[in-house]
């Protein structure tokens, strides 16, 4: 017949039930069908429910799927449902219950993110990188996300996530950029569509540079400071060559902490490092550095520069050590990377060229120096005074 809304009302369950061998209650199956729509019909239950589905044949073998309850779902709908799922099979191929079953068991965004730190993070990322994935996934990604299935991660999920992180812009946007990076993975393991990341087009928060640099006067109380902790032997020794060679080198934290007696080349005056946040790194001592280095304590075969407390350990941070030179110091918000900006400064200010001073701290990309450009236009500007001041003279017309 031709299903009409009337019909539908009307259509009462006429099928039969019988007792099946375990005792229970088996009701056959009951339908209508449509002439309209070949394959679209209404299934009534013996409750009285009702159901449009569609059914369709592939390899010889019958289908059927439930469209939605009828009275929720309209005829016109259920049409229209049932002619894109017919079309889908017989233009694209597609199996909608083969579908429905592979999207069953496909992966949850919590396995996506076992399987990123198994044979991404802890494989190809720094120790430090990979602690700090696992956070993000452990504090924010998971809680948000893990339940939902990969496939179905889409971009309102992700603004959601990261506009929830707003008044941590910095945390907001790495765990974007994790995100991102976990749904690229996602695409090379077939586990969505190429070219479906859900985190394009959404906009990173602008991020509040921080950028600190020591004066020559700060620079003097640090140094002060670093001199009285060592003569009253409140600090170690380790601790504080520690800072000053962060103040001479321009090293990131991990680099001196990291340290090896086999690194230190006394002949050629540099630091041959294996690994360093941009690969294998040279670094260049100066006559300073080099009398740091030669006056560290060394204790039997430790092979570390920087010594634990423990034999055969080296130190595994200065938090302690450096809140309470930065206090006698007035220096407060000083952080411990401020020692590598100010390195720099230093330099921009003596006239070092941009690439030079990359080269210093071991920069791998240009534009991540291109911060102390200004910097570096400061002696220029200097050199430009003392000329305008030697020839203003001669354009007040005094001459």
């Amino acid at each position: 017949m031709r299903l009409t809304k009337t019909t539908i009302q009307n259509a009462t369950y006429t099928g039969e039930t019988k007792i099946g061998k375990n005792g229970a209650k088996v009701s056959s199956r009951c339908f209508l069908w449509d002439d309209d729509v070949r394959g679209l019909g209404v299934r009534i239950f013996p409750s009285g429910r009702k159901t449009f589905v569609v059914v369709y044949r592939v390899h010889g073998r019958q289908h059927l799927i439930t469209l939605g309850a009828c009275g929720i779902l309209t005829l016109h709908q259920a049409r229209a449902k049932a002619q894109k799922t017919l079309a889908d099979l017989v233009i694209e191929g597609l199996d909608p219950l083969a579908e429905r079953k592979a999207k069953a068991q496909s992966s949850t965004v919590e396995e996506l993110a076992q399987r990123y730190l198994a044979e991404h993070a802890e494989v190809k990322k720094k120790a430090k990188s990979a602690k700090m994935d696992r956070q993000i996934l452990r504090d924010h990604v998971v809680p948000k996300l893990g339940r939902l299935k990969v496939v179905d991660v889409n971009r309102q999920h992700v603004g959601s996530l990261h506009h929830s992180l707003r008044e941590t812009p910095y945390m907001a946007n790495r765990t974007l950029a994790l995100v991102s990076k976990m749904m690229n993975l996602a695409e090379r393991w077939g586990l969505r569509p190429d070219g479906s990341n859900p985190c394009r087009h959404v906009e990173k928060f602008k991020e509040a540079a921080r950028e600190r640099y020591l004066t020559m006067e700060e620079f003097a109380r640090l140094t002060q400071a670093l001199a009285e902790g060592e003569e009253s032997g409140s600090e170690g020794q380790h601790a504080i060559a520690a800072i000053r060679l962060l103040i001479l080198t321009g090293c990131r934290l991990g680099e001196i902490l990291q340290l090896r007696w086999e690194h230190v080349d006394f002949d050629n005056g540099r630091l041959h490092l294996p690994d360093s946040k941009t690969g294998a790194k040279t670094v260049f001592l100066s006559t300073v550095a080099q009398q740091v280095l030669r006056q560290v304590p060394r204790t039997g075969s430790n092979p570390w520069v920087i010594e634990g407390r423990k034999p055969q350990t080296h130190l595994r941070d200065l938090k302690g050590p450096w809140r309470r030179i930065r206090e006698r110091a007035d220096l407060p918000d000083l952080r411990i990377h401020d020692l590598r900006h100010s390195f720099a400064a230093v330099g921009a200010g003596l006239g070092l060229s941009l690439p030079m001073i990359g080269k210093l701290l071991g920069h791998s990309q240009p534009q991540t120096t291109a911060r102390y450009a200004h910097l570096a236009a400061d002696p220029m500007h200097e050199a430009a005074d003392r000329i305008g001041e030697r020839l203003a003279g001669l354009l007040g017309g005094t001459a």
